[in-house]
């Protein structure tokens, strides 16, 4: 089994439970974390005794998003798309690297053949988002709270724009135009979160969650799962999610003519701000 730093990785009967551990910078997504939780991801497909997994997180909050302090680079990984070009310059590079470590990592999460549970307590901002949205199913704590303000850094949203899907379309609206916030409750009201549970309860209730699951035979949660999102395919949302990465590369091209980099500066201060507040 693999040696993990940003992540815990620990099987339980049939059930895989991957936490994100980096609680000092509350659960930010750098790279290392990214290709650790793609890793962990890999072995839990893999291994046939293996029929749920659940993903969770240490500390008082789930995930505040990107690492906006990482420095570490896509070629310091072994990449899983054939995007290449990470090193180039310019607009090629970098949209180069987010559609790997973003919607590429994102989609391959999304695809995998077993059931997938978010177990989500405390903040899920931004980037921490695109975690949950790509789990089978939410199951949130009662302090749990759901936001994306990346709106502050002139871009459309995170990069696995599921918004519209996730919470519907006007709501997603709202929330994208103000960098509001929306609670577990309302979340499970919009049909984002399966179940809200007390905090104290949250592990114990996704772990019977994930047993009950696992009492199913493999052959037909792959089915299940692969029916499901197969319709929403249908529906359209994998080009959505490719359009919408394309506005998010004008958006970054953008920033760069009018503010020499790649986001508003202006809206660093918020989203860092926003990870902060208790």
């Amino acid at each position: 089994m693999s040696e993990f730093s940003t992540i815990q990785y620990e099987i339980n009967d049939a059930v895989a439970r991957i936490t994100l551990d980096r609680v000092d910078m509350r659960n930010a997504q750098n790279k290392k974390m990214l290709y650790e939780l793609n890793d962990a991801f890999d072995l839990a497909a893999r291994d046939d005794a293996v029929k749920v997994i659940v993903l969770a997180a240490n500390g008082p909050h789930f995930s505040s998003g990107h690492d906006l302090a990482d420095k570490e680079k896509v070629t310091d990984f072994d990449q899983v798309s054939n995007w290449g070009g990470f090193a180039k310059p310019g607009a090629e590079g970098h949209q180069a690297q987010e559609e790997e470590i973003y919607l590429g990592l994102c989609w391959r999460w999304r695809n995998l053949p077993k059931p997938t549970i978010a177990e989500v307590q405390g903040k899920v901002i931004a980037g921490g988002l695109m975690l949950v949205w790509v789990c089978d199913l939410i199951i949130a704590s009662d302090d749990a709270t759901f936001s994306d303000p990346v709106v502050a850094f002139g871009v459309n949203g995170v990069e696995y724009f599921a918004h519209p899907w996730e919470f519907g379309v006007r709501k997603a609206k709202e929330l994208l135009f103000t960098g509001g916030r929306i609670s577990a409750m309302e979340a499970k009201s919009c049909g984002m979160v399966n179940h809200v549970v007390p905090r104290e309860e949250l592990t114990d209730f996704t772990q019977q969650m994930a047993a009950r699951i696992a009492q199913r035979p493999s052959m037909g949660l792959r089915l299940a799962k692969q029916s499901v999102n197969q319709a929403q395919d249908a529906q359209g949302l994998w080009t959505a999610l490719q359009s919408a990465m394309g506005l998010q590369q004008l958006g970054h091209a953008n920033n760069q003519i009018v503010h020499g980099m790649i986001v508003d500066p202006s809206g660093v201060d918020i989203i860092r701000q926003e990870a902060k507040e208790k």
